[in-house]
């Protein structure tokens, strides 16, 4: 197993899209601040979507051009078609993460057409994006779909190798439903990585069934490199019924610290982070690190 693993921070963008608050600008400057702070240097910070289907992505452009420009932070932006491509390209971010989801009746809710029409706007993109900004492609539902069900290892891969021709940055894979178990993602993950190998894996967990750190370990064990997590496992789908959190950030680092892998994530401000997350958006949040906190405890002064 990897020794370190990248921990990519998606509360600016998966972590608070499905809240009913809209976070202000402020908010959101604060949140990836305090992020950045507890050590995250990779983050999903905004999705260049209609604000009338999501509504708290209103602004993104005015929220990066509000922070202060480091060379050791990627800001990432989540882009569904060649509209947000043109939008994140003008707004500063560092990368862009396309998705894919593997099935066309989810495709069609997410993005209004089958599958294989949204690898061909990815292909465009990819295109485009060449020599001007990183490009990276993810596929939604790669382990299960709220509407088709079961996703065959044969069509994941028949995606993944579509989507491979354009040589994209990584290639992420994402429970979006939090179906998954274990044993499915050493498969899956397994099998992206032996037909192509000169791809990072990066993935992508729901917990909504309580699975989503054991897939997390599973992932590593079988070969990806990039984890996606929020703060305080805030998070879901808006197309997705019942898709609610992410895996806890604060929760995976602990996890993974214990084992001997290496996050560069400072525990106690994200915890700090976290509780922040919970209170801003004023409903209580899934994360068990910040509540139980860590162990052993500090120590306390005797007298």
């Amino acid at each position: 197993m990897a020794r370190k693993v990248e921990i990519v921070d998606v509360t600016a963008r998966d972590g608070i899209q499905n809240e009913d608050k809209i976070l202000s600008l402020e908010e959101k400057r604060t949140l990836i601040e305090m992020s950045v702070a507890a050590g995250v240097r990779r983050m999903e910070v905004v999705s260049f979507v209609n604000p009338k289907r999501v509504p708290q992505m209103a602004g993104g452009e005015e929220l990066i051009a509000s922070l202060p420009p480091r060379k050791d932070v990627r800001l990432i932006g989540l882009v569904l078609n060649r509209r947000g491509f043109e939008r994140a390209l003008g707004s500063g971010v560092d990368e862009i993460n396309v998705v894919v989801v593997a099935t066309d009746t989810f495709n069609r809710r997410n993005q209004g057409v089958p599958t294989f029409d949204t690898v061909a706007m990815w292909n465009d993109i990819a295109t485009a994006a060449r020599g001007r900004i990183d490009a990276g492609v993810t596929i939604g539902a790669a382990f299960g779909c709220p509407f088709e069900g079961e996703v065959p290892i044969d069509r994941l891969l028949s995606v993944v190798e579509a989507l491979a021709e354009q040589r994209p940055l990584e290639i992420g894979l994402a429970d979006t439903i939090g179906a998954a178990g274990p044993g499915e993602v050493l498969e899956r993950v397994a099998a992206v990585r032996e037909r192509f190998p000169e791809f990072p894996i990066r993935c992508h967990f729901h917990n909504t069934r309580n699975t989503g750190l054991a897939n997390a370990w599973a992932a590593i064990e079988a070969g990806a490199v990039s984890l996606d997590a929020s703060l305080a496992g805030a998070g879901g789908c808006p197309f997705a019924p019942k898709a609610t959190g992410n895996i806890p950030l604060e929760d995976l680092v602990y996890m993974l610290e214990r084992s001997g892998i290496e996050t560069g994530i400072d525990l106690d401000r994200a915890i700090d982070a976290a509780r922040w997350i919970e209170q801003t958006v004023e409903r209580p949040q899934p994360g068990q690190l910040m509540k139980a906190g860590v162990f052993p405890p500090p120590a306390t002064a005797h007298f």
